[in-house]
């Protein structure tokens, strides 16, 4: 059998200003950040609450923060866990931690504290940046974790002094007790930086050196930290500006948090590229994202599914002026293909952009074009410098064209490895390709459309389902909001399974019995007997990440104790 991946055929549909092979600098984050200041000293870097911060300012704070880090401690290569919303010291952290030398990690809030300890001990974590109103979450795993220093920033910090002042005192803006640690060292950011010189700091590190050590959720028990290295982040941030044809002149707009690798690469890349950010710290408050987008024009958005779900749903944002906007950009999960048409007859034709990548490859691998055909329900091509073929996980052969396989990637985007686990990155990584444990197919132009994850995928006495498939389908019926199928053990059948279906319905649909069997029908005439779920179950809400990623894992977890009948 010829193999299709080979021949590349997605090649043939890149936009005509995307090479197929890039030419890529040898400069770490630092050195690009430091020659983005030279060249746009004052333009403004980052927007927040109405306060504009330039680049210069960027710079010299993060500087003296660089300073701070080193005086305290802080050796090359030792990790600074990144415990914050998306406000200036964040930004400002991830910069200074790249000047002096050392490694960043991002802490979710959503982390429980067995998982934060985890996270904690396993990097290694010298030092937090956390905020006051989060302050606690680290306060309770202190004496299980061998950091030395919390540095604590505020939501207030770096707004004007007045709004400062006004905020907290009618506690418009959120603020929390900061505590000693017994054996930690405890200080306010502005402390920390107060008094520290801003004279340039640029520790020497090679593009080999890690960059970010960035955990992964952990389906199969403890998270892994992904090895990210300057050279593979800096070679994807080239891959999709040049894919996206990015600017220095773009305003970003997005809900992504930092402590996420996509909100990482989205920060990053336009740090070093001279773009501005608008800061979101709550990804969940859709009316500052739409009053941000009114007031500071952005060209462009980047978000989750469920965040333009919630923003679609508000009147306030079909209304807005979108004649600026470049696209629309979704990743980190499937957006449902029925629903492009809906938020393009909003932000304009062809300006919906979906990609794919996961925090292994730094993170972007596949993407739909920036100008030319986008194919609904498609996570596009592979970028530049950038392979994909599709395995069949129980053989191993290559997937014919049109069939499902698992992906693998290949490219100069892929991460060092697992942090001290050899023997997790010899199962993910072979003969140089990342085998991403999701499953998809390649139509002829070489445009892949993922179906499902390995491990969710459902197996009924031997036929597959592919549960991403029947969610798609769940959410076309007209009470269906949202959807998430899993498989759950048959006990008839010792060895397969049975499919799950867990449901929110649209606002005014009364949960029913009634309700279950018109679904159930509904299925019944849209797909094949093994596919249609023996079990549904209305729910209110779906477990989320942080960033608005249904987890699967969880809805098996819920059921793991109760037989399904």
């Amino acid at each position: 059998m010829s193999d299709i991946y080979a021949e590349k055929p997605w090649l043939k549909n890149y936009d005509p200003h995307v090479p197929p092979n890039l030419e890529y600098e040898e400069k770490t984050f630092a050195e690009k950040f430091r020659e983005t200041v030279e060249k746009y000293p004052d333009k403004t870097c980052l927007i927040y609450m109405g306060k504009m911060i330039s680049y210069r300012e960027v710079d010299r704070l993060s500087n003296q923060l660089a300073a701070y880090l080193i005086k305290n401690g802080l050796n090359p290569g030792e990790v600074v866990g990144m415990h914050m919303p998306n406000i200036p010291a964040h930004y400002i952290g991830v910069v200074a931690v790249q000047k002096a030398g050392g490694v960043s990690t991002g802490l979710s809030p959503l982390l429980t504290p067995h998982e934060m300890e985890h996270q904690l001990n396993d990097s290694k974590t010298k030092f937090i940046m956390t905020v006051d109103v989060l302050f606690e979450k680290i306060a309770e795993v202190a004496d299980k974790a061998s950091f030395e220093t919390v540095i604590v920033s505020e939501i207030a910090d770096f707004l004007p002094g007045v709004k400062r002042v006004l905020g907290k005192m009618l506690k418009k803006i959120p603020t929390a007790e900061v505590r000693p640690l017994p054996g930690k060292k405890v200080v306010r950011f502005m402390e920390a930086i107060k008094g520290m010189p801003a004279d340039p700091v640029l520790v020497k590190r090679s593009m080999d050196d890690l960059i970010f050590l960035m955990y992964t959720g952990g389906t199969t028990g403890p998270s892994k930290g992904a090895m990210l290295t300057q050279r593979s982040y800096m070679n994807n941030r080239l891959q999709t500006l040049t894919w996206l044809d990015l600017k220095p002149e773009e305003v970003a707009l997005s809900a992504f948090p930092l402590f996420h690798i996509a909100g990482l690469a989205l920060g990053g890349f336009s740090l070093t590229n001279g773009a501005t950010i608008i800061c979101v710290p709550n990804p969940r408050d859709a009316h500052f994202i739409i009053e941000c987008a009114k007031k500071y024009k952005p060209t462009i958005i980047v978000n989750v599914p469920t965040v333009f779900y919630e923003l679609m749903k508000n009147p306030e944002f079909k209304e807005l002026d979108f004649s600026g906007i470049k696209f629309c950009l979704s990743a980190a999960a499937p957006f449902p293909p029925e629903s492009i048409g809906e938020l393009e007859s909003v932000i304009g034709p062809n300006r919906f952009i979906e990609l794919y990548g996961m925090t292994e490859t730094s993170p972007v691998t596949c993407c739909n074009p920036r100008y030319g055909k986008k194919k609904p329900g498609s996570i596009g091509m592979p970028i530049s410098d950038t392979e994909f073929k599709l395995v069949d996980p129980e053989t191993g052969q290559l997937a014919p064209q049109g069939q499902p396989g698992e992906i693998a990637v290949r490219g100069p985007q892929l991460m060092k490895g697992y942090y001290e686990k050899p023997e997790e990155t010899a199962n993910a990584i072979r003969d140089g390709w990342m085998y991403t444990g999701d499953v998809a197919y390649m139509d002829e132009d070489g445009y892949f459309y993922i179906v499902d994850r390995v491990k969710d995928m459902v197996n009924v006495s031997g036929f597959k389902v592919f549960t991403r498939e029947l969610d798609d389908i769940l959410v076309k019926h007209p009470d269906v909001d949202l959807a998430a199928s899993i498989g759950v053990p048959d006990p008839d059948r010792p060895g397969s399974e049975r499919v799950a279906a867990f449901i929110i319905l649209k606002p005014g649909v009364e949960k029913s019995d009634a309700k279950k069997e018109e679904i159930l029908k509904y299925l019944r005439d849209t797909v094949a007997p093994y596919k249609v779920p023996k079990v549904i179950e209305f729910v209110d809400q779906l477990p989320t990440s942080g960033v608005g990623k249904i987890l699967k894992r969880e809805l098996r977890e819920m059921v793991k104790d109760k037989t399904i009948k």
